[in-house]
């Protein structure tokens, strides 16, 4: 099974212009290029399952399309998409972040669903999918210290009660470096599908790795690729595995 996962920015871009005319001002652009950029990049890998993190569920900047479901059309996958944000915060009520959302397309059908939200942190989300023989769990923690440890503990207590062989993946904004997420794979026994470690943030010249697949025992990891494109902030990682559990 191929399992691709991109922080894809919601379609905003990267480059000079990004934060031209004022700092961060990509996030209020257009995306219709881009979008279709990352669509050809996710189709040319052919994933039998994507999580994709930052896409825009149907604001102004993508002229009302929802990019979960325009980038499952085109692969004919199923998708499943949900607000990044806890159902009682405010951004659920502001413009463009109401549709900031974070999702997962599959080839195969999807048996269950859960959209579940963590206690702590402004972006809250963590969605479970059910297949045949995996589980799969997407994130994107907080850029907040305390807040994303609060976050791992929450992890930590809800995987301990899955059953299958699962993939944790997701953006998980260790900043702090490899100390913030050690303690968590020790506690778990979760494993890396990146051999090296080797970082994923900025695109166009890496230093920090953000964006992780974590596996648990009786998933084995046969190929991995983290391809250099720079359609976005973050690069794409891609993993083949089997599941042996």
């Amino acid at each position: 099974m191929r399992f691709l996962l991109y922080n894809v920015r919601y379609g905003a871009g990267v480059g000079v212009k990004f934060h031209l005319p004022f700092p961060g001002c990509g996030y209020l652009k257009r995306t219709g290029g881009v979008l279709e950029k990352i669509t050809g990049f996710i189709r040319e890998h052919d994933p039998d399952v994507v999580g994709l993190v930052e896409v825009d569920g149907g604001s102004f900047r993508s002229k009302r399309l929802n990019q979960a479901e325009s980038i499952a059309r085109t692969l004919g996958h199923y998708h499943s998409y949900e607000s990044k944000y806890g159902d009682k915060s405010w951004l659920r009520f502001l413009p463009v972040a109401n549709r900031q959302m974070n999702a997962f397309l599959t080839r195969d059908l999807m048996h269950e669903q859960k959209f579940l939200y963590f206690d702590h942190g402004v972006k809250r989300l963590v969605i479970q999918l059910e297949l045949d023989q995996v589980t799969l769990f997407l994130v994107h923690l907080s850029i907040k210290f305390r807040h994303r440890q609060h976050q791992l503990c929450e992890l930590y207590s809800l995987l301990k009660g899955v059953k299958k062989p699962y993939l944790l993946a997701g953006d998980f904004n260790v900043f702090w470096g490899d100390p913030e997420i050690e303690l968590f794979l020790a506690a778990t026994g979760l494993k890396s599908a990146s051999p090296d470690g080797r970082p994923t943030y900025p695109s166009w010249a890496p230093k920090m790795e953000l964006d992780f697949i974590l596996h648990s025992p009786g998933i084995v990891i046969r190929n991995f690729q983290m391809p250099a494109v720079t359609y976005s902030d973050h690069l794409p990682l891609i993993c083949d595995f089997d599941v042996t559990g």
